[in-house]
């Protein structure tokens, strides 16, 4: 109960605030307008050709892209542009502005720190094939993934050789097909949880009116947004010169990136590891941290907190001593790790297998929860008769198109992958391996649509979806395929329950859908060329990863341990039995029971909902990062909240956290552009 009366005053608050700011209310029916013009192409091309190359080298040094900066600074600059001009922007347009800038500068993988668009994959898999981690397995990743180990194309780092015409052909295809696939399934998943469940999507509302507020407020001569989110800037450009600019700056002029404040963090677990053996010791730098604290709910961070500090700090020389860490003869923890050789081992020797346990229980949790709701939601139709009036001039469509159109993508994806393993390693036809056909299809046409839809039935209620972890890893595992190759095929193995919540803001902002239409057809060919020439130009000037990119020559070894481990699970020739360890049924089925035994105890002691799930994801957090984030929370509510009033400081922070991205962005801009100028000049012959 507590945790849906967190939820209903944060939907509460925001619909208080769209009406303090002179609309209706959210929740009426708006009046829809078509969000696509030129202005939205010009955005585009901004962000694509401007914007995406700082959040790809960002990426690299510090490990996050521009995210809301890029949404911030083009939403900003475009309606300062158009109001001078006496052509202010409509709503609509600001929206679509923001979902450009959201879609083009996201992160690909972002445990990788991989951003600028899908051509990021392919500078990954290059890495990966050369790195000492696969050379077990790199002669088994087939041509159609990346060129083999020794290519003439990876010695020269160029995407122009025939060796990647088909992996660039691969891309641009999935890249096409996978905007369709989602576009039509998030549909569908709105139609049925928005317009027939009546779902609030408590989320939704605070996205939709986060994205028009600066725009909204530019307007007017004196405005509390435009002070704080002045504040917040200033507060990034100071921090972003010493975190951000003095490393890349220094990357290019010495080869070597210098960093003030270490990134990402600052490291002490060999320091403590006589008194604390296996724990995970240190501080982050990044004021980000702190600033993301005062907008997330303190439950949540609470419960993070204690969460990583119980699991990662306390309990580490314990389950040390125990041995469930393994010993130095067994791949486990030896003393002399830095922090991210500890969790690689501690994680595969333990917390791995018991993470998926606590995922599960949530997974249970989230199912046992929709299943209430369905049934509560019946029981309310069958007394009342179900009525679905659907709001005029949005943009509707047949809801068989989409679904059709779905179920054709996802049997090509079915059929695509077949083909690509009947390949063998050599990349000749004929090999008799073959992976069950059977496990595909239910991939595809059975498992992704009722994940999405427990997905999508959670974020309707909750504003989270649900996860079922490593579900690819285990049926891999037990399914007993020994190559490679299937951990690189378009298996439809997807989770589109997140475009449902996207529809719904589209929806509150009283944007027409066809919009969405126009500007995906108008975004995709911006950025697969973008991303295609930033990262060809990157690569093709200095290897990646390097000394010029401190994250990713950091992180990047450690991700290519893990894939290397999956890609090999099932080989007996490799000598390499420890891998099967870190998915250990046994401690699997201890997290579960874990899991859901916390669940009622929190509940028993009346914690919030939110705790909860703050606590299981911060069983696998870093310390050093859940440490200056509650840091945020806590100064947040007991002296800011308390100095401001608690509900101006609950409208001010989304703002100061957006203005401080804004400002941290537009310093790592200049500094990444100097950088180019100074790649670009010191690879002319003269």
């Amino acid at each position: 109960m507590s945790e849906e009366n967190e939820l209903a005053r944060i939907r509460q608050q925001v619909e208080t605030e769209s009406q303090d700011e002179g609309e209706e209310g959210t929740e009426r029916e708006p009046q829809f307008e078509d969000g696509f013009s030129g202005k939205t192409v010009a955005g585009a091309l901004f962000v694509g050709f401007i914007m995406l190359p700082g959040a790809l080298y960002l990426g690299l040094v510090a490990g996050q892209g521009l995210g809301a900066a890029a949404e911030w600074v083009t939403i900003v600059l475009f309606a300062e542009i158009m109001r001078r001009s006496f052509l202010p922007m409509k709503r609509q347009e600001i929206y679509m502005l923001f979902y450009v800038a959201a879609a083009l500068t996201d992160l690909l993988l972002a445990d990788r720190g991989i951003s600028g668009g899908p051509f990021g994959a392919l500078i990954w898999n290059q890495y990966f094939i050369q790195s000492p981690q696969a050379s077990l397995v790199a002669k088994d990743i087939p041509g159609w993934v990346v060129p083999p180990a020794g290519s003439i194309a990876l010695q020269n780092r160029t995407f122009f050789h025939a060796d990647w015409l088909v992996p660039i052909l691969l891309l641009v295809v999935g890249n096409v097909l996978g905007r369709v696939n989602w576009q039509s399934a998030g549909y569908v998943l709105f139609r049925i949880t928005s317009d027939i469940e009546r779902l609030p999507f408590p989320m939704a509302p605070v996205a939709a009116s986060g994205a028009t507020a600066l725009a909204d407020a530019a307007s007017k001569e004196d405005s509390w947004r435009w002070r704080v989110f002045s504040i917040g800037s200033m507060i990034g450009l100071v921090f972003g010169f010493f975190y951000i600019a003095i490393p890349v700056f220094t990357g290019v002029v010495f080869n070597k990136a210098f960093t003030l404040i270490p990134i990402p963090f600052f490291d002490l677990t060999t320091n403590t590891e006589t008194i604390l053996p296996g724990a995970i010791t240190g501080i982050s730098g990044d004021l980000t941290k702190v600033l993301t604290g005062f907008v997330i709910p303190y439950p949540i961070v609470q419960g993070s907190l204690i969460g990583s500090i119980l699991c990662r700090v306390i309990l580490a020389p314990f389950l040390h001593a125990a041995g469930a860490f393994g010993t130095s003869e067994s791949s486990g923890w030896t003393p002399g790790m830095d922090a991210f050789y500890t969790k690689q081992a501690t994680d595969i020797k333990f917390w791995m297998s018991i993470g998926i346990g606590l995922q599960l229980a949530v997974a249970a949790i989230g199912f046992y929860s929709v299943f209430k709701a369905f049934r509560e939601m019946r029981r309310q139709r069958i007394n009342r008769g179900l009525q679905i009036k659907l709001p005029k001039g949005r943009g509707d469509i047949n809801i068989w198109i989409p679904l059709a159109l779905w179920f054709t993508v996802t049997l090509f994806y079915i059929f695509l992958t077949k083909y690509l393993l009947s390949f063998g390693p050599s990349g000749k036809a004929g090999d008799t391996h073959t992976f069950p056909f059977w496990l595909l299809i239910f991939y595809g046409l059975i498992w992704s649509p009722i994940n999405s839809y427990v997905s999508a039935r959670m974020m309707g209620i909750t504003g989270t979806g649900v996860t079922f972890p490593y579900l690819k890893e285990v049926s891999i595992m037990k399914s007993g395929y020994p190559y490679a190759d299937i951990w690189y095929a378009p298996i439809p193995l997807n989770d589109f329950g997140g475009m449902a919540q996207r529809f719904r803001e589209i929806e509150l902002t009283g944007t027409k859908f066809i919009s969405v239409v126009k500007v995906e057809a108008m975004m995709t060919p911006v950025i697969l060329i973008a991303s295609f020439a930033f990262w060809a130009f990157f690569w093709h000037t200095s290897q990646i990863p390097s000394s010029q990119h401190p994250f990713a020559a950091k992180v990047w070894p450690i991700q290519a341990t893990f894939q290397a481990m999956f890609n090999t699970i099932n080989r007996s020739d490799t000598g390499i039995t420890w891998v099967k360890e870190a998915i250990n049924f046994t401690r699997v089925s201890w997290g579960l029971g874990a899991g859901l035994i916390l669940y009622n105890v929190f509940a028993l002691f009346k914690l919030p909902g939110l705790f909860f799930y703050g606590f299981i994801g911060g069983t696998g957090s870093w310390p050093m990062d859940t440490i200056p984030t509650f840091l945020g929370a806590w100064l947040g509510k007991k002296y800011f909240a308390k100095r401001f009033g608690m509900d101006n400081w609950r409208m001010y922070t989304p703002v100061l956290l957006a203005g401080f991205s804004c400002g941290t962005g537009l310093i790592a801009m200049a500094s990444i552009a100097l950088a180019l100028i100074a790649k670009s000049v010191n690879y002319l012959p003269f």
